[in-house]
């Protein structure tokens, strides 16, 4: 099966002949791609003389390099890996096999499980984002996965060329998570040995505004996959809200068959108000997320008639 390697890259001069080289020595027969993000450093002539095949994408942000990635590149297992030697090239044999066996449609280099990450890892507010992002996610959609972050990953083609990925930076990892559990597709975590970076080398995340961001992308996303858990969650705070602003005024008006807290009275009748319309626009939503769900896995099955009917155009031409 026809493999590529995908290394995202923006000022990484130090590690990414290194990087290139361990997947040539693990993966001799696979085309490695280095997808350069405006470098200011030497990262794409050392790419070029490492021997990967060199690609440019101008747009700023991992998540628009990955987008356009999985828009080139024609493979049938794709890997994708930080181009910062963080990540081990030997777990790559395993990272594939569940792909090319047709067992998982995307695997996971899971750092967190042994304990790797955060023996390694200095930064402690990333530990914490990790673990936050983590029990959204598993509370949300009823997973049960270790690691959403990760950059060390495996793909088959057929969710590569069917991944609606809107993220523009360093929350691709959690959307592609997110979109792999509402389109329900496998996947598989394998425990990988993580290392921090060389000495000298910086990362290119802002703890505060990139966690920021994937709290964001979270909520987006649970707003758009799941609007009938989103927007009842709402409606039940506006609900409970109103009921302890009017309780008072319908307790007074049993007692004197009168209402003197006007105010109340309409502050908690507009409380209930809005939580019936969120409620409303909960259900309305649901429906039309099922109805895309069906369409998305119409596409699917079309994607799927296509590839065959291309093997065996080509195996009658060989």
């Amino acid at each position: 099966m026809k493999v590529a390697v995908l290394i995202p890259c923006y000022n990484e001069e130090l590690t990414v002949s290194k990087v290139v080289n361990d997947f040539k020595n693990e993966l001799p027969e696979a085309n490695i791609y280095v997808y350069n993000n405006n470098s200011t450093d030497k990262t794409a002539e050392l790419a070029i003389e490492a021997g990967a095949i060199l690609k440019n994408e101008y747009k700023q942000g991992k998540g628009n390099v990955v987008k356009r990635m999985f828009e080139d590149v024609d493979a049938d297992v794709y890997v994708l890996v930080d181009g910062d030697d963080t990540y081990p090239a030997n777990s790559v044999h395993e990272l594939i096999k569940p792909i090319q066996e047709g067992s998982a449609d995307m695997t996971v280099g899971d750092r967190l499980s042994n304990g790797t990450y955060k023996k390694e890892n200095k930064r402690t507010f990333h530990n914490f984002g990790n673990a936050l992002v983590k029990s959204a996610i598993n509370m949300s959609f009823g997973s049960h996965l270790n690691d959403i972050m990760t950059g060390y990953r495996a793909f088959s083609k057929k969710m590569v060329k069917n991944l609606p990925i809107t993220a523009n930076k360093f929350e691709v990892e959690t959307e592609m998570t997110l979109q792999a559990l509402d389109k329900n597709f496998i996947i598989k975590e394998i425990p990988i040995e993580y290392r921090d970076r060389p000495q000298g080398s910086s990362s290119k995340l802002n703890t505060i505004s990139d966690g920021i961001k994937v709290l964001k992308a979270i909520i987006r996303l649970f707003k758009d996959y799941k609007p009938l858990r989103f927007f009842f969650c709402i409606a039940f705070i506006l609900l409970v809200l109103g009921l302890i602003v009017g309780l008072p005024v319908i307790i007074e008006f049993i007692k004197t068959s009168y209402i003197t807290k006007v105010p109340s009275a309409i502050l908690a009748t507009g409380f209930i108000l809005l939580a019936v319309i969120f409620g409303q626009c909960g259900v309305i939503l649901d429906t039309y997320v099922k109805r895309n769900k069906e369409n998305y896995r119409l596409n699917i099955l079309r994607y799927s008639q296509m590839e065959e009917v291309k093997r065996a155009i080509e195996n009658d031409k060989k």
